[in-house]
């Protein structure tokens, strides 16, 4: 039996109960089978896929119906249970629904009301699928993206991500390199309708321009020299799903115009084919570059860039958000720690300054190298200032930045302070103003005033 259907396996030792529940449900179900023991029900259930058990208590041989229940209900605890029986008690009753069973049915029986109950537990079981589909979708997303952030810049990404997925929007994520577009990508499309479908990923950047219409729209064999065998590309590969195209702005000329044509037709064809492909794909491209100033310039096509840029997502680089820092590190400190099999190590609070202070041009993926190197390069279990590498220099303004007066420097460095003794001492106030050398009702002040909560 296929595991998308619903079956219903039947275990009673009275054979008129057997093929009366059987003739009786078989509208219920997509396959209806039946055993007269405990250890035959035990084995057809485990040879087939049943969705719902229905068992008399009393049973032929060692393993009566609650026994029987109990090992199905162990083995997959989804399974929807009822328990039949002649010899009704509020005991066995309590019993039977404290193992899991569904629903305790007394004979004789009304066929009515057992199909009644058996459409009830079909409805709970559909449930039981959509629960376990959507926790899924959510532990997912939170594995995929693993999107960390709780500062203001952070909560507007999120906000739009949210409102974004659930639509076909075309989407186009800009920032620096290292500030986690992909993740991004990867979470508008696990919280999308799309979730289920493929979410293919494609380096415009590091494809030769001789590959690129190949590995966008596939090739027929022998459509040149190479190609032995037909191969699907990427809008092929991402239909009813979401392909990303990181780094569009690299594209050749060539390869804007055959791109924008797809968002135009949603058409394509594969290289030396004649079919015309459907898209069905929703397209979510990401660029680290300022795009306005490569359409002066005349190297990316503005009519593509607005086919691209219907909903525009801006992600922040890491020095823009310096409150993250410490949330990062205390993330990035367990995640490599039970990755490398290290004990757990903790930071100091002089190593977590120069951490929220330094300069960051790789942004979060950079910090997510320095801490795996500390992870599995530093014996002891506390991380110094010392420890961290030697380039982690503190930031400066450049030209391009405006220069801060002496109280905003203060206060920043103000700010990364109290943020670092924080996670150091697990937010746990006392400890915290007794770190930084101040009282408790200061250290509420200040974090009352830079909104650390």
């Amino acid at each position: 039996m296929q595991s998308d259907g619903f079956g219903i396996l039947i275990i009673d030792d009275e054979p008129n109960i057997r093929s009366g529940l059987a003739k009786g449900l078989a509208r219920e179900a997509d396959v209806v089978e039946t055993a007269s023991d405990g250890e035959e029900g035990l084995a057809r259930f485990q040879e087939g896929f049943f969705q719902l058990v229905i068992a008399d208590v009393r049973l032929p041989g060692e393993m009566d119906g609650l026994e029987l229940i109990q090992q199905i209900l162990r083995s997959r605890p989804q399974t929807t249970a009822i328990i039949i029986t002649a010899h009704g008690t509020v005991e066995t009753a309590v019993k039977a629904m404290r193992l899991g069973a569904f629903d305790f049915i007394t004979k004789p029986l009304d066929l009515n009301l057992i199909r009644h109950q058996v459409r009830k537990a079909r409805e709970h079981h559909r449930l039981q699928i959509e629960n376990r589909e959507l926790r899924n979708r959510l532990v997912n997303a939170g594995e995929v993206s693993n999107i960390i952030g709780n500062c203001a810049a952070m909560h507007d990404v999120f906000q739009q991500i949210r409102q974004v997925a659930a639509t076909d929007a075309t989407v186009l994520i800009q920032g620096e390199s290292g500030t986690g577009k992909e993740l991004i990508a990867r979470a508008l499309h696990d919280l999308s309708n799309r979730s289920s479908g493929p979410f293919v990923a494609v380096n415009l950047g590091a494809m030769p321009e001789t590959l690129l219409e190949s590995e966008l729209f596939g090739h027929e064999k022998g459509s040149f020299s190479g190609a032995t065998r037909q191969k699907p590309g990427c809008f092929e590969q991402a239909q009813g799903g979401s392909l990303f195209l990181d780094e569009v702005t690299e594209m050749p000329a060539k390869s804007q115009v055959d791109l924008l044509r797809v968002l135009e037709t949603q058409q394509f064809m594969r290289v030396g084919g004649e079919e015309v492909m459907k898209s069905d794909a929703r397209i979510i491209s990401a660029t680290n570059k300022s795009v306005e100033p490569l359409i002066e310039e005349g190297t990316f096509r503005e009519d593509l860039f607005y086919r691209l840029n219907v909903i525009p997502i801006h992600v922040p680089a890491l020095r823009e958000r310096r409150d993250d820092i410490p949330l990062l590190v205390e993330h990035f400190l367990t995640h490599f720690c039970q990755r490398h099999n290290r004990p757990h190590k903790k930071i100091s609070p002089e190593a977590m300054q120069k951490l929220v202070s330094a300069r960051w041009p790789g942004n979060v993926r950079q910090l997510r190298n320095v801490i795996e190197r500390l992870v599995v390069t530093l014996p002891g279990d506390v991380i110094h200032a010392t420890d961290l590498p030697d380039d982690l220099n503190p930031t400066v303004s450049s030209s391009s930045e405006p220069l801060k007066t002496l109280a905003e420097v203060t206060e920043d460095a103000e700010k990364a302070a109290i943020s670092a003794a924080l996670v150091v001492c697990d937010y746990h106030r006392e400890k915290t103003a007794k770190m930084l050398g101040v009282s408790v009702r200061t250290l509420h002040y200040k974090m009352s005033r830079y909104g650390l909560h």
